[in-house]
Parts: C-alpha cells; sequence; structure tokens
C-alpha cells in the first residue's frame, strides 16, 4: 500500500485508532493484522465475535498516506448489516458509503458518480453486485488497495453459511486486479480455511492465517441437557430470575423453529416475562423496529431464530440461551460470541434434547438437494419450461415437493444452477429459466458422490456438535475443532 517505513505506519494507525474510534490500544491480533496488510500481504483472519475484525480493514482505508484514487473494498452478506456499518462510520466522520439493492435508481447512480469522481474511503457492496456491468465499469475509475472479505465463511462450500455468490471471489479479485485480500470470519474449521483460501484463488502459503482462538474468558459455557418443553422452559425462567445475569444487562434465546419460539413465548408471557419475538417471517420494517427496542433497552430479552444477531453490537448482553441444538458448532460459537463484549462475566447455556438433532437432520436434507431433486428441476425447467414460466416459482415447488413450506430445498438449488451458469440468474423469473440443454443433466448436479460429500459435511458438524455437549472442556474441544492449536 506505501513505502514509508513499517514503525512510521503503523505510528499512524495507531493514532487513527485513538482519535477516530477512540481505542486507546490495539487488541489481541489486530495490530498483527494490520501490519501484516500495510506490508501487501494477504491474510485471513479468525477472530471471536466482537474482537474487533472490521478495525482490520477500516484504519487502512484511513491513513493519510493512502492515495485519494484509492478505495477499500469491503464485501459482506447482509444488506443491513453493511446500513448499520456505513452509518457508525459517517458518524465518526468517515467518508464510507454502500451500494446495494436498498437503493433506489437516482441514489444509485449518485452513489456511482461519487465513487467515479474520487469519494469514500470505504465502499460495502454484496458479492452480487459484481453481476452488474455498471458497478463493474464505475470502479474501474479507482484502484482497490485492499479487498476485505467479511463473513469468510460464506465464501466455503464447507462453511455454515454457505452462499454460492461467495464463490465467484476468484473472478472478483481477478477484475479488481488481484489487490491485497483480508478474509475475515469468528468461525472456520482447518477445512474450511483452506477451502476459504483456494476459492479466493490463493496460493498455499499465499497468506498467512491468523487465528486468535478462543479468549473470551468472561463467558461461562454450559450444557443442560433437558427432555422437554416445559424443562426449557424453566431453564430460560432460572437464568433470567438470576440477578446475576439480569439486574444490568439483557439476554438472547435462541429457538431453530419458529412455532417452537411461539409456544415459549406465550408462555412466558403467562409467567409475567416481558419480551421481544423476532423471526424471519416478520415484516423488515417490524423485524428493525423489535432490534431497535433491544438496542436501547427498551427491552432486554429477545427470542429469536437465527435471523437475530448479525449486526448487534451490545456490550452488555448478559446470557445466550439456546432453546433448541443449533445446525454446528460454527452457527453456536457464532452466536455466543454476541455474550459478554463488555468483558463481565456472562453465560452461554445450551439447552440439549436429543429431539432436537431432527429438526437439524431435517433441515441437512433441505440444503442439500438430492440426484432426484435436482433430475425432477431438471425435467421441469427443461420439458415443461412454459408452465413453469407461467405459474412462477410457488407452483413449481408445490411441483417438487409437498413436505413443507420451510423446505428450501428449490431455492438451493436454484442458486446453485446460477452459480454454475446454468439459469439466466439468481432470482425468478431469471432463475427458472435454463441457459443449457436439460439431458443429459448437468455436472455436478447428476453426481450423486459430490452432493452426498456436501451432505456428510453438514452431518459431521452437527455430529461435532452433539460431541461438544459431552465433553468436559469445552474451550478445548472449541479449540481442537477450529484448529488453532495448529496455527499457533
Amino acid at each position: 500500500m506505501t513505502n514509508s517505513p513499517p514503525v512510521a505506519r503503523m505510528r499512524r494507525a495507531t493514532t487513527v485508532l485513538q482519535d477516530v474510534f477512540g481505542y486507546p490500544r490495539f487488541r489481541g491480533m489486530q495490530q498483527a493484522v494490520i501490519q501484516h496488510l500495510l506490508e501487501d500481504q494477504h491474510a485471513l483472519v479468525l477472530m471471536p465475535t466482537g474482537g474487533g475484525k472490521s478495525l482490520c480493514y477500516q484504519i487502512p482505508a484511513l491513513l493519510d498516506e493512502t492515495d485519494p484514487s484509492e478505495i477499500v473494498l469491503v464485501l459482506s452478506p447482509l444488506i443491513a448489516l453493511m446500513k448499520d456499518q456505513v452509518d457508525a462510520l459517517t458518524r465518526k466522520g468517515i467518508d464510507a458509503t454502500f451500494v446495494n439493492s436498498s437503493l433506489d435508481r437516482q441514489q444509485r447512480t449518485q452513489r456511482y458518480q461519487g465513487i467515479a469522481d474520487g469519494q469514500y474511503r470505504l465502499l460495502y457492496v454484496t458479492p452480487e453486485r459484481f453481476r452488474k456491468s455498471d458497478f463493474c465499469e464505475v470502479l474501474q475509475a479507482r484502484r482497490v488497495s485492499l479487498l476485505a472479505v467479511d463473513e469468510a465463511h460464506c465464501v466455503s462450500q464447507w462453511g455454515h453459511d454457505f452462499r454460492p455468490d461467495y464463490t465467484r471471489l476468484a473472478d472478483i479479485r481477478q477484475l479488481l486486479g488481484n489487490p491485497t485480500t483480508v478474509a475475515l470470519t469468528a468461525t472456520a474449521t482447518p477445512e474450511c480455511q483452506q477451502d476459504i483460501l483456494q476459492q479466493l484463488g490463493l496460493s498455499e502459503g499465499s497468506a498467512r492465517i491468523f487465528n486468535s482462538g478462543i479468549e473470551r474468558e468472561n463467558l461461562e459455557l454450559q450444557v443442560a441437557e433437558v427432555w422437554d418443553e416445559s424443562e426449557k422452559l424453566d431453564q430460560i425462567q432460572t437464568i433470567v430470575d438470576d440477578p446475576l445475569y439480569s439486574a444490568s444487562g439483557s439476554g438472547i434465546v435462541y429457538f431453530a423453529l419458529i412455532k417452537s419460539l411461539q409456544r415459549i413465548s406465550d408462555q412466558l408471557r403467562q409467567r409475567g416475562i416481558d419480551h421481544l419475538c423476532y423471526h424471519g417471517d416478520l415484516e423488515r420494517r417490524e423485524r428493525r423496529r423489535i432490534q431497535e427496542r433491544f438496542m436501547s433497552d427498551d427491552c432486554p430479552l429477545v427470542l429469536a431464530t437465527n435471523a437475530f444477531g448479525m449486526g448487534i453490537d451490545k456490550e452488555d448482553i448478559r446470557f445466550v440461551i439456546h432453546a433448541e441444538v443449533p445446525g454446528s458448532l460454527e452457527a453456536y460459537y457464532q452466536e455466543i460470541g454476541r455474550a459478554g463484549r463488555d468483558g463481565l462475566p456472562s453465560v452461554c447455556r445450551l439447552l440439549y434434547a436429543q429431539s432436537d438433532l431432527m429438526t437439524q437432520m431435517q433441515f441437512i436434507d433441505w440444503r442439500n438437494p438430492d440426484t432426484d431433486f435436482y433430475g425432477r428441476l431438471f425435467h421441469h425447467l427443461g420439458e415443461r419450461g412454459e408452465e413453469v414460466r407461467a405459474y412462477g416459482f410457488d407452483w413449481l415447488n408445490e411441483q417438487l415437493q409437498s413436505v413443507s413450506r420451510h423446505d428450501h430445498r428449490l431455492s438451493t438449488a436454484l442458486s446453485m444452477l446460477d452459480r454454475h451458469g446454468i439459469v439466466a440468474g439468481p432470482h425468478p423469473p431469471e432463475a427458472l429459466q435454463l441457459q443449457v440443454p436439460a439431458d443429459p443433466i448437468p455436472a455436478p448436479f447428476g453426481d450423486k458422490a459430490t452432493l452426498e460429500q456436501k451432505r456428510k459435511s453438514d452431518q459431521q458438524r452437527l455430529y461435532a456438535l452433539v460431541e461438544y455437549t459431552q465433553a468436559e472442556d469445552r474451550k478445548a474441544f472449541l479449540e481442537r475443532y477450529f484448529g488453532v492449536a495448529q496455527v499457533r
């Protein structure tokens, strides 16, 4: 990024940390990561949720020595998350912006013009934005000095939040001239770490892995075995009533199913326990209102599905309870990382019921369409294409499965077909139009072994969570699972 002496660069970085962000000193591996990036070296950064990953790319964007034509590009998975981050930066006087589908045409045009004119030190986009040729053309006016890939587990097919568009990163890096790249996440196994680097087009040894480990000493990791919903309810009330955790601060109770959340909610209200409910079936405006109430301490307890939490930066969350078994240790660790960011004691209690595993096994089935499902999908898109395009996504879903409205195999399958250029776009109606012949079924969608490998990977992650519940030293188990000992 610069030819200035390393000591001078880091002195300026420390000044930005103190004067702009208000922190007296760097935490953990932040300083080492920033110095590495300022030397134009690639990095994969694993820090716990709340560990300050964003400063690793925000500070390099703000150094005085940065050329005005340069820009730091941040790929982020969630629109709401990037808006929160940009709002926080602009309140500090930092010239940052985002471009995503929430903007109207006039707003988007104005921001494109600002990019071309040399405005903005930080630009947040989703990877899907690179499908837009006008965006790619505008970005050519700038030199991307640093590419930051947030929530980098989304890059990997082994990650717990796989998104097909994140696998375009090698092409995106090439389009940008292969800039210095930092990938950041709170959770990635050794296998996932290597896959992230490969998907980014980084050769073995070309990027340093920074793994800060499980360093949240203030978090008390607990597992309580329960047999039914009444025991879960008693466990939740025990923590809610404990002044150690509830007298000052707030808490989150996570659920896998909306219907379970609603049943527990009704019973908590009968017991006089006030709370908020947050899940994906609520309208966006209502979800935003609930999040704002929680953040402002208007109501300190929220019952939520995993749709809640990304971008939540609340320091005084005293407890995180998992009322139902999550799908993986990656998801679990990401969610408990929202507790105790102020460094004070906080409890993370997993309520383990074997019956919950059946729910997660069904979710795994829905995330992994098999060759039979793909065969039926290709038949409909090929042989019955006119009907599909006339009646739409919901009609097609009914033709392919009638198990549950939450069965999202069709959405998963269409995303994968789009990733491989087999359909015309990521969303209906383009996603319902084939670009290649349906017979024979294109690879890898007719390859049973390839599809089964991904399913087994998901099953192994769930089994690892079961092993965690039985571990005597849970922190040591997490460190082994996430490969901390292999990196240190």
